[in-house]
């Protein structure tokens, strides 16, 4: 064996205490760390010959870059809708690596992962209130969630035609709807052969993100004699609008369409009795996204992509590994790796399983509720305030606003709050107003945060 390797086999317990003792050292200072750093120059170094070592390289990284490292998991980081990670889950995502499963099959041909995941399926419909009807399974995040869906959605507009698209590849038959898709749908389209800009617009109730169900009906209407996809919104970014599933699903009765619901963080409201009726009808979809490393507060990269049982014979077409005869028959085994996109998966369902069993039902309520609760003060002083004003209602936990009488000043306002390092929040823009958008979903973020935000914002308008 390689010296260095039979080295520190025999010093893991070392390595391993340095490892827990730097990762204290940051998650126990999150709040003092900056959210933001302006300069992320880096020295290139060429690759030694020997190697230093893991503690040797664990210094390396000390020393260079972890001062760079932004405090993206604290309590005041409330952009890109990121959670934090709370201890199970860290504990659960440290076991993935030591365990370092490829999470393949159920039928007992090689680790138990598969099942732990199919474990983690069950109680997560649990938590969301989903029934059994879904198969479910780990993905990288919401973009490769959607991706899932859409792609079993093409080969069921592919059927539709007297097409197998994943054999025989896709044609202009099909039509995808929505009214306010994420980018990241935007984005599966474009992988999945049907072109980003194909999308038939639905148009939105005024003032609002969800879709007209008068325009809605009316295009379903009108292309009756194709195979028809709808994406449906559980939570958009700027403001967290939901489609009216219960309607949507009721159109489904008079016309054939294929419903994918984007409930990336939104599928969440699910878990708080007071919001959970902004989800009725979704256990009639038949395939549905949902983001695990917002809401659920688990590390990057975790989502599910839930597909609808009575689907599984198009999913398994979708992506099944039709030339790979030791992977083992699809008609036969259950695997994932003839359910989802990837071959190579780590156990991504792992920090999943530890967050449900060590928090339960109450845990991710008082979750969601916190986040509102955030999201509710930061809206309030944002109405009140003679500087700033609302674009839309704090429905959930996402606050959109902007400067009231200094709009062209928005993007320079953004930046010397974030250059700051105090908070960090994302530019966006609503009907095509220059806003900014702060997300909570951290279970970290308490009141006094804010506190800091709100004097952060109020210092950076006295030298704007």
């Amino acid at each position: 064996m390689f010296e260095l390797f039979e080295n520190e086999l025999n010093s893991l317990d070392t390595i391993l205490d340095q490892v827990k003792k730097d990762s204290l050292g940051f998650l126990e200072n999150l709040a003092d760390r900056p959210t933001y750093v302006a300069d992320q120059r880096i020295r290139p170094a060429n690759l030694s010959e020997g190697g230093m070592g893991a503690l040797g390289s664990l210094e390396a990284f000390k020393t260079h870059f972890d001062k760079l490292m932004v405090a993206s998991p604290g309590p005041r980081y409330w952009g890109f809708v990121t959670g934090g990670a709370t201890p199970a889950a860290i504990a659960g995502d440290w076991l993935t690596a030591v365990y370092d499963q490829n999470t393949q099959t159920t039928q007992g041909e090689g680790d138990v992962s598969a099942i732990v995941e199919q474990e983690t399926i069950r109680l997560l419909r649990q938590l969301l209130y989903l029934p059994d009807d879904f198969n479910g399974g780990f993905v990288t995040g919401a973009t490769m969630s959607n991706f899932t869906g859409l792609a079993v959605a093409r080969q069921w507009a592919g059927e539709r035609s007297g097409r197998d698209i994943s054999r025989e590849g896709v044609n202009g038959d099909m039509v995808v709807m929505a009214a306010t898709p994420h980018s990241s749908v935007l984005k599966s389209l474009s992988m999945l052969g049907l072109g980003s800009s194909n999308m038939l617009r639905i148009e939105t109730l005024d003032g609002r993100e969800a879709m007209d169900l008068a325009d809605f009906e009316k295009k379903l209407a009108d292309n009756r004699d194709r195979p028809i996809v709808v994406n449906c919104s559980a939570g958009t970014v700027n403001t967290v609008d939901f489609d009216d599933i219960q309607a949507i699903v009721a159109l489904k009765k008079r016309y054939d369409f294929w419903l994918h619901i984007d409930a990336a963080f939104g599928g969440f409201a699910a878990c708080h009795p007071y919001y959970r009726h902004l989800l009725n009808g979704w256990e009639q979809a038949d395939s549905i996204t949902i983001d695990c490393h917002k809401w659920m507060n688990v590390p990057y990269d975790s989502a599910v992509s839930f597909v609808r049982k009575a689907h599984s014979r198009l999913q398994v077409s979708t992506f099944q590994n039709s030339n790979a005869p030791y992977l083992g028959d699809p008609s036969e085994n259950f695997s994932y790796l003839n359910f989802l996109p990837e071959n190579s998966r780590r156990f991504r369902a792992l920090p999943a399983w530890f967050s449900l069993t060590a928090y339960g039902r109450n845990g991710f309520e008082w979750i969601v509720q916190n986040s509102i609760a955030r999201a509710q003060e930061l809206g309030n002083y944002i109405e009140t305030s003679g500087h700033f004003e609302l674009l839309a209602p704090v429905r959930l936990n996402v606050v959109c606003f902007r400067l009231k009488n200094e709009v062209e000043k928005m993007p320079e306002f953004l930046k010397k709050v974030n250059c700051r390092g105090k908070i960090f929040m994302t530019p966006t823009s609503l009907s095509g107003t220059s806003a900014v958008r702060a997300a909570f979903v951290n279970y970290r973020t308490g009141k006094d945060d804010i506190q800091v935000a709100i004097s952060e914002m109020e210092e950076v308008l006295q030298v704007l």
